[in-house]
């Protein structure tokens, strides 16, 4: 099953659906990891995505711009806002 953009899966008795390992690993999801589900009532479609810590988001922002070289201490963040350190 090469292709990740539409498969057919099958509803247990439980209500859960397995996604196929080629999609998981296309969006990069792990075992235990969390998905976001969003029904559209209009076309009847529910919309999957992976969900992503806001801190890791960050965490990772954080990382490339000290990488690129562009932190700054807490002291010259201060001073840029004048607030008293």
């Amino acid at each position: 099953m090469a292709n990740t953009n539409q498969v057919a899966v099958r509803i247990d008795n439980k209500g859960r659906v397995t996604l196929p390992k080629n999609m998981r690993d296309a969006l990069g999801l792990e075992i235990g990891g969390t998905v976001f589900l969003k029904y559209e009532p209009e076309d009847k479609q529910v919309r999957l995505a992976p969900a992503i810590s806001p801190f890791d988001a960050l965490a990772e922002h954080a990382i490339e711009e000290y990488h690129a070289g562009r932190t700054k201490t807490i002291e010259e963040f201060a001073k840029e806002r004048n607030i008293p350190v």
